[in-house]
């Protein structure tokens, strides 16, 4: 019942629940400015990491939700994601944004993510791109099509 975080420090969780399409996990952010919990699914066949953040009072951002483009491997009853820079944030209904584009380019210069890699993280960002478009910018619709039910620990409303 821990998750350990990019900069390798291990958090408890709250809940995890194992799905045949992925991994949940819910847990607190300990002291961060903005944010006070988080809930992610690891969908190893599409290639990301979906999040929805809750935030501080005053520190909410206007996106409903945040998309790493990861690689996830399972080992058992361990789950590894490895990030390779691209998001994409989802602003239900209305649009969505990559970002971290010139991170991404960045890293495959500093050797630190091989061409092949970062081929197949802009093949899932366009696909992603692509389908979340064609669904109106919805994401469980474009989910759905893919045999993705999400479940959240949180029961507040998207707007």
């Amino acid at each position: 019942m821990t998750n350990t975080d990019p900069k390798g420090t291990v958090r408890r969780v709250d809940e995890y629940r194992v799905e045949p399409f992925g991994l949940y996990m819910a847990r607190r952010v300990v002291d961060h400015p903005r944010m006070d919990y988080v809930e992610s699914w690891l969908l190893p066949r599409l290639g990301l990491r979906v999040t929805d953040w809750r935030w501080l009072p005053g520190q909410e951002r206007d996106q409903d939700y945040y998309l790493d483009i990861v690689d996830v491997t399972v080992s058992g009853a361990r789950w590894t994601s490895v990030d390779h820079y691209l998001d994409v944030i989802v602003r239900t209904g209305r649009e969505l944004e990559v970002l971290d584009s010139d991170e991404m380019l960045a890293a495959v210069r500093a050797g630190l993510l091989d061409p092949g890699t970062a081929q197949r993280a802009m093949e899932t960002t366009y696909r992603t791109v692509e389908g979340l478009a064609r669904c109106g910018y919805d994401l469980p619709t474009w989910l759905a099509e893919h045999g993705v039910v999400l479940r959240w620990r949180s029961q507040r409303r998207r707007t």
